[in-house]
C-alpha cells in the first residue's frame, strides 16, 4: 500500500458535516495530526463552523495570524470556481473575487482593465475603470506620467525624484525602506558549498558604494537581513565589514583545500525588473560582477524572465543571484521565517537546523521583549553562516498627477486605487515595471502581480489604506483563544462574489486548504510552490518528498 494512500486513509481531509435541518448546507472542515509526518504545517484544522463562522486551530501559537491572513495570496475565491477550474487553468487568467473592481479584460502584454463592481458590500471604488500598464524602463514611465497619457506611476528612476517634486503638476509619494535587496548564494551548489566563499562575498561587497550610486533618496545600506524600520533588526549585531584583502584570504583557503583552480566561475542570475529594493539591476549587477572578480571570483551575469526566475530560485536551482522582498506585514516572520523558518523553499539549497529553530521558538511568543534576544541570535547565525548578503534597504516612492485625489503610497507596496479619483475622467491609469504573472496570487510572490490580484480578491482581513495596520475585510470580526492557538472569524454577512455566488465559511475552507493539502488535485496553481503558505506557516499536509528522498 502507497504512502500516498495510507495518508489519505489515516488523515481526515475534507469532512461534509450535514447542518441540522433537510436542506441546509453541508459545512466542509479540514483536520490533520500536528507534528507528523504528513503534516509540516503549523496548521491542525480549519472548519467552517456554519455558514459565517470559520475556526483555524494552529498547532503552535501564531500572535502573527491576523497580520498573515490579510495577505493578497490568501484572498478568497469561490469554491466552485476553484473546483470548476481544477486549481490552475482558468483560475490564473480569471479570477472572481469580492473585490472593489473585476476583472474585464488582460490584453496580455499589453494592459489589464478592471470595471468597478457594483455590488461591493463595501465603499464602491470611485472610478468606474482601472486600467493596470507596465513598461520596464524608469525613463520611459515618467515620460508617459509628464505626457499625461498615464495618471501614477511606480518606481521613478532615483535622478528623477527631485524632477518630481519641484513639477507642481505631479506629485510624488515616497516610500520607506521595508524591503531588503540581497545576494543569494546556494549552499548546495559549488563553490558555495564553503562557507568560506559565502563569507567572502559578504567581505568582498561595498554596500555603500551601492547605495551611494545606484539608489534614490532614503534608501540605506543594509546590515542586515531585517530593515532597521522594523522589529527584528538587532544593530548589536555587526555585519562582516568591507575588507577585499580578507575576502581573498578566505577563498584562496576555500579554493586550495577543495582543489578548485582560481579565479572561481559563477553564473549570477536575475530579472530584469525594476523593484523598490533594486531600482537599476543591470548595472548594480555589474557592479557586484566587478566587486568580486577584485578578489578572485568570476561573475557570468545571465538574464531570466521574471516568472521563470522565481520559479528557478524557489527551487534552489540558482547559484548565485539577486532578489529581494518587501514588507507583506510588519513582523520579523515575514522575512526571516518565510526566508530561514522550517517551512522555506531552499532557495539558498539545505535550510539551517539551529536557525530554522530560533525563529519557531520566536514565532510563537507575543512579547517583544522576550523575542528579541532570539532575534538576535536568528541574525548572528545569518551572518556567521551568510546565506545571502544583504546589500540595500531601497528608497522608493510612486508619483501621479497632482490632481488625483486619494493618491497614496504603501510601506507594504499595495496601492488601493479604489479610494482614488481623477477629476478629469472616469477612469486611473497605472503603470508598473512589469506585467504580472497571473492573478492566481496564492501561488505568487511576485510584487507586480500582487498588487493587481489585491483590486480583485480580498482576504478575510486587509492593511488600512497606505498604511500596516491590520482591518477587517471579509471577516467582520475574530476572536482568538488566551494561548493564540484558536482563531475563530465572523464572515460579514450579504457579500457577493463578482459572479454573484454569495460568500461563505465553505470557500473559505476551500481557498487555504487548496494551499495547505499539497496532495489535493487542486493544489495546482501556476508553479506549484505555494511559498507563501509554506513560508508564513511551516509546511504542507502532505507535503511532497524531500529531493532525493
Amino acid at each position: 500500500m502507497s504512502k500516498k494512500l495510507i495518508f489519505a486513509m489515516s488523515l481526515l481531509v475534507l469532512l461534509l458535516v450535514s447542518l441540522s435541518a433537510a436542506g441546509a448546507q453541508d459545512m466542509m472542515s479540514m483536520t490533520a495530526e500536528c507534528g507528523a509526518d504528513t503534516n509540516t504545517s503549523n496548521f491542525q484544522s480549519i472548519e467552517a463552523v456554519d455558514a459565517l463562522t470559520v475556526r483555524f486551530t494552529l498547532c503552535a501559537p501564531d500572535p502573527a495570524f491576523p497580520s498573515k491572513v490579510a495577505f493578497s495570496a490568501f484572498g478568497i475565491q469561490p469554491s466552485e470556481h476553484i473546483e470548476a477550474t481544477g486549481g490552475g487553468g482558468d483560475l490564473l487568467r480569471n479570477p472572481i473575487g469580492t473585490g472593489p473592481y473585476r476583472l474585464d479584460t488582460w490584453d496580455l502584454g499589453n494592459e489589464i482593465v478592471f470595471t468597478r463592481n457594483d455590488s461591493y458590500w463595501g465603499d464602491p471604488a470611485r472610478e468606474a475603470t482601472l486600467i493596470f500598464r507596465w513598461n520596464s524602463e524608469a525613463a520611459s514611465r515618467f515620460v508617459e506620467l509628464q505626457s499625461g497619457t498615464v495618471d501614477g506611476i511606480d518606481n521613478p528612476a532615483p535622478g528623477d525624484f527631485e524632477v518630481i517634486a519641484g513639477d507642481a503638476n505631479l506629485a510624488l509619494y515616497p516610500r520607506g525602506g521595508t524591503n531588503v535587496f540581497y545576494l543569494g548564494m546556494n549552499n548546495r551548489i559549488e563553490p558555495f558549498t564553503d562557507v568560506r566563499v559565502r563569507q567572502a562575498v559578504a567581505y568582498a561587497i561595498d554596500r555603500q558604494r551601492i547605495v551611494d550610486n545606484f539608489y534614490p533618496p532614503g534608501s540605506e545600506a543594509a546590515t542586515q537581513f531585517m530593515p532597521p524600520v522594523l522589529f527584528g533588526n538587532t544593530p548589536e549585531v555587526a555585519p562582516f565589514p568591507y575588507d577585499p584583502a580578507m575576502a581573498r584570504q578566505l577563498i584562496e583557503e576555500a579554493a586550495a583545500e577543495n582543489g578548485w583552480t582560481l579565479p572561481l566561475e559563477v553564473t549570477l542570475n536575475y530579472r530584469d525588473v525594476v523593484r523598490g529594493y533594486l531600482p537599476q539591476p543591470l548595472i548594480v549587477g555589474q557592479d557586484i560582477q566587478a566587486q568580486l572578480a577584485e578578489v578572485g571570483i568570476n561573475i557570468n551575469i545571465e538574464v531570466l524572465e521574471s516568472g521563470a526566475f522565481l520559479q528557478a530560485a524557489a527551487a534552489g536551482e540558482l547559484a548565485m543571484f539577486m532578489l529581494g522582498w518587501g514588507a507583506d506585514y510588519p513582523d520579523p516572520t515575514n522575512f526571516l521565517d518565510f526566508h530561514f523558518g522550517n517551512g522555506a523553499a531552499p532557495r539558498f539549497g539545505d535550510l539551517i537546523p539551529e536557525l530554522g529553530a530560533v525563529l519557531a521558538q520566536a514565532a510563537q511568543l507575543a512579547d517583544p521583549d522576550a523575542r528579541y534576544p532570539l532575534y538576535v541570535e536568528a541574525n548572528t547565525i545569518l551572518r556567521d553562516q551568510a546565506p545571502m548578503i544583504p546589500i540595500a534597504h531601497g528608497g522608493s516612492g510612486v508619483a501621479f498627477q497632482a490632481r488625483i485625489t486619494g493618491a497614496h503610497s504603501s510601506p507594504l507596496g499595495n496601492e488601493q486605487f479604489a479610494v482614488m479619483e481623477d477629476p478629469d475622467d472616469d477612469n486611473i491609469i497605472w503603470m508598473q515595471n512589469g506585467e504580472p504573472i497571473s492573478l492566481y496570487c496564492a501561488d505568487e510572490t511576485d510584487g507586480e502581480t500582487l498588487r493587481a490580484c489585491e483590486q480583485i480578491v480580498e482576504s478575510l482581513l486587509a492593511y488600512e489604506v497606505g498604511g500596516t495596520a491590520v482591518v477587517p475585510a471579509l471577516a467582520a470580526s475574530f476572536e482568538p483563544n488566551e494561548d493564540l492557538t484558536v482563531w475563530t472569524f465572523t464572515l460579514r454577512e450579504g457579500v457577493t462574489f463578482h459572479d454573484g455566488s454569495a460568500l461563505d465559511a465553505n470557500d473559505v475552507v476551500v481557498s487555504f486548504g487548496v494551499q495547505w493539502d499539497a496532495a489535493s488535485p487542486l493544489h495546482v496553481g501556476n508553479s506549484g510552490v505555494f511559498e507563501y503558505f509554506s513560508g508564513f506557516f511551516g509546511g504542507f499536509l502532505n507535503p511532497p518528498p524531500a529531493e532525493g528522498g
